[in-house]
């Protein structure tokens, strides 16, 4: 099967292990984990997200540098990880989603990344792609929600998930 964790979700991988392990275990100083935004307070907005990595079945109708307008809303957002983790997830491809600013670059700019994430950070997969966790609410769509901002606020991960299945 497939599990994906927006949010609180994501907060509950994590806290798991199931993501970025892919297995449940206890967690120490060494694992990562999501605290409280650099600001110190809620933020509730829309931002741009970059797909950094296709390593999931979550992502089948993704492509590496697509970008997605999504909303987020959370107190505690920043992803962090020691730097021989982040280092793991980079080479096998965990690394799902990113922050990005207007270019579509990666930026710990608060402008862009809400909560101060490690590497812009947005979601991260298990090591076999099918722990899927992220903090953008990819649900939060429809044809009359945020008309009035700019940018593609689809982002096929449910089509993905469903076509798994197919």
């Amino acid at each position: 099967g497939l599990m994906l964790g927006i949010c609180n979700g994501f907060q509950a991988l994590v806290k798991l292990g199931l993501v970025p392990y892919g297995e449940i275990r206890d967690m120490g100083p060494d694992c990562a984990t999501l605290t409280f935004n650099d600001i110190g307070r809620h933020q509730s907005r829309y931002v741009t997200t970059r797909v950094a990595s296709v390593n999931s079945p979550w992502m089948l109708k993704s492509a590496v540098g697509d970008l997605h307008t999504v909303p987020v809303s959370h107190g505690e957002g920043k992803f962090v990880a020691p730097p021989d983790l982040l280092d793991h997830l980079l080479s096998h491809g965990q690394i799902a989603t990113q922050y990005v600013d207007a270019d579509g670059v990666p930026t710990l700019d608060i402008a862009a990344n809400p909560n101060g994430s490690v590497w812009a950070i947005e979601g991260i997969f298990s090591p076999d792609g099918r722990v899927f966790g992220k903090m953008g609410h990819s649900e939060r769509r429809g044809p009359y929600v945020a008309r009035n901002i700019p940018g593609d606020k689809f982002q096929p991960i449910f089509e993905s998930g469903a076509a798994y299945f197919a």
